[in-house]
Parts: C-alpha cells; structure tokens; sequence
C-alpha cells in the first residue's frame, strides 16, 4: 500500500527498544538513519512527525555498564532517569546536525496523564502548539522514573499508538527488528509467512504474536497487535517494519518496503469515544452474559445491571471499566453509572428492582450506550 505525502498532515513513527539495542545495551545506529530520513521527509513534505521512542532504560544500562536489565521497578526507574538525558541529547544532536533549523522537544507522559481529561486535553494542546512551531519534532517517552507498574503503556507500542489517535494522525509507523506481523513466530517456524495487510484482528492473527525479544525490551508483537487495534478503530493506518531496512520511511511510504499494514476502519469513533476508549485505564471489568453481548455488539444497546453476571476489581461512578464476556473476551470499553459495590448487589436484577436494593435509582442502565465504545 501507498502512502502519498502530499495528502498526509501527521504521521507518527515509534522507534522501538530492539532498534536501538546491540551487543551493547543501547546503539543509535538506526537512531541516526532514521533522524535521517525524518529531515529529508520534513523538508520535502513540511508534515506534522511526532517520534515515540524507547531506549532510556538501554541507554542507562549502557552508561552505568549493566548487562542484563534491571527488573526491580525501582531500580529501572532509576536507570532510565539516568538514560533519559542522554538519550535525548543524541536526538537533539542528531537533528541539529541533519535537521537544517530543526530541534527536538522532549514529552514525558504516563497512562495517568491520559486518564484524566482535563490533562488528556492539555497532552494533546501542547503537542499540537510544538507542532505549530513547524520546527519542532516531538520526542515522547514514557515516563519511566515515576511511571507505577499498573499504569505502564508496554514498551511505547500502546503511547504510541494513543498519541497517534489524539493527535488525528493519518499514519503511525512501528518500527522494530521485524519485517512486520508473520503467521507464526519468525524466530521458532523457518516456514513462518509475512501478512502483508490486516482489515481485522481475529483471535487467531492476535495468537501468533510472541514476547520481547531483546534484554531490553518489554513488549513485542503482542503489543503491536493491541496498538494497531487502537488505530485501526478511530481511522489510523498502522504499518509495522523493520527498522534495520535502509530508507525504511521513504520506502514504507512508496509501498516498497517489506511490512504488514494494518486498514482502520472507514467509519471513525468520536474523539470523545476515542477518549472512553483508549485514553482511560480501565479500573475494573463488567462479565456480562451472552444476552448482554448481543444487544451491546449486534444491537447498539445500554449495558442493564441484569446482564451484568461477574464484577472484577473496584471502581468509583465515572470510572471506566473493561466489558468481557463469558469467556473472557474484550468487547467494549464504557464508563459506568454505579459504582462496583452497587453493581454488585444489583447485577441479575431488573432496572425496576435497583431502587428497592441500594436506597435510590440514580439511572437505569450501569452503562448508558453513549458512554460505551465496542473494540
């Protein structure tokens, strides 16, 4: 698939952890080649690029002289604040050496910085107001010094993919040590196939992924998987390909490059349902039954407190909440109505009976279907 830059106004492009490590705990040769192209594609086309990267861990272990990573979180903490400042002066000097006037910004972001709206906006203006700078390039990373373990997006693939969302990027390009998404794990099956284009995620596609595959790496396919689901939903095409490729931007964008490029769906979600979706945390999960599935997935319905069969974790009015079914499946993303110790007590009964049960009926549905996003 083709991309022309002429029609493109932002595209985002995740480096991840595998690219920037070697035999050493960080290499920036890839770092280098990309900041490359990225220059020669600004000047050429003047789009909006953000950069997501990883390698503030790696680049602490590096210069701390650590050869296996650090699996204590405070620990790893503290070895990406340690990596953090230099990592961003190679990108600084990379983009000062090959960016003709361009510079970069650093932005350092947690899940919880997104779960919020208020702050989830405020994300999304600053990045916008670097952008308007025209000569700025946006570095994001996770905040890994002060990121808790529950909040942690997954090796930057999950950031990435939300950053692309919230900014209305057209494109997200992932790239990694990896040609793109294969039919079975490349690195165990010589047989292993590339896909070259993805229009839905089935169980099956998202079973072929594997785990991280460096000392440094947290992610991997999986990871992968669940961003390109991201975009795919709110209108974002992603392509995954292999950084190590020589002008693997120009080339992705042309069609030439080896890659799996994964078609959003025609039809986009809301910014606001992008939001309930993908810029929350989840705090809890609703199992609901298999009446309950049908009338969320086939029939565009509110969630009612009887088809409501399981609650998991705990959670305040407004929280959002991860809806299962029977069997464990993701379907939809909501923000609920109750909080889960009424919808304990409620769950199995009828809207009718929840003033009798908790003292009041603050609404009929635990989610109504305007606060609810199907995956």
């Amino acid at each position: 698939m083709q991309f022309d830059p002429e029609k493109l106004d932002t595209i985002v492009i995740k480096i991840g952890t595998s690219l920037l490590s070697g035999r050493l705990a960080f290499e920036g040769q890839v770092m280098e080649a990309v900041v490359k192209e990225i220059c020669a594609l600004k000047k050429a086309y003047d789009l909006n690029i953000l950069i997501v990267t990883s390698g503030a861990v790696g680049c602490g272990m590096n210069i701390l002289g650590m050869e296996t990573r650090p699996t204590a979180l405070p620990e790893r903490q503290a070895v990406a604040a340690v990596g953090q400042a230099t990592l961003m002066h190679y990108y600084e000097t990379l983009f000062r050496s090959y960016g003709d006037g361009l510079h970069a910004a650093q932005v350092l972001l947690t899940l919880s910085d997104l779960n919020d709206r208020r702050t989830y906006l405020n994300a999304r203006n600053t990045l916008q107001a670097l952008l308007g700078m025209k000569c700025i390039i946006p570095i994001i990373n996770e905040n890994d010094s002060t990121a808790i373990e529950e909040l942690r997006f997954g090796d930057n693939d999950t950031l990435a993919a939300r950053i692309a969302v919230k900014n209305n990027a057209n494109l997200l390009i992932i790239l990694s040590d990896v040609d793109g998404l294969y039919d079975k794990n490349p690195r165990e099956h010589e047989d292993a196939a590339l896909v070259p284009e993805v229009d839905d995620i089935t169980d099956t596609l998202a079973a072929s992924a594997g785990g991280a595959g460096t000392i440094t790496g947290t992610g991997g396919m999986i990871t992968k998987i669940e961003a390109a689901r991201i975009c795919m939903a709110a209108g974002v095409h992603v392509v995954l390909a292999n950084g190590h490729h020589k002008n693997i931007i120009r080339d992705t964008l042309v069609g030439v490059a080896p890659g799996t490029v994964f078609v959003p769906s025609e039809t986009a979600i809301s910014h606001r349902k992008r939001w309930i979706a993908f810029g929350r945390a989840p705090h809890g999960v609703l199992y609901v039954d298999a009446g309950a599935v049908t009338a969320i997935q086939t029939h565009g319905k509110s969630l009612l407190p009887a088809g409501v069969a399981r609650v998991e974790g705990e959670f305040g009015v407004g929280d959002a909440v991860a809806i299962r079914t029977p069997e464990g499946k993701d379907i939809a993303r909501a923000l609920v109505n109750y909080a889960s110790d009424d919808i304990q007590k409620i769950m199995g009964h009828r809207s009718a009976e929840i003033e009798s049960i908790l003292g009041r009926k603050d609404f009929d549905e635990v989610v109504h279907r305007n606060n609810l996003v199907i995956l």
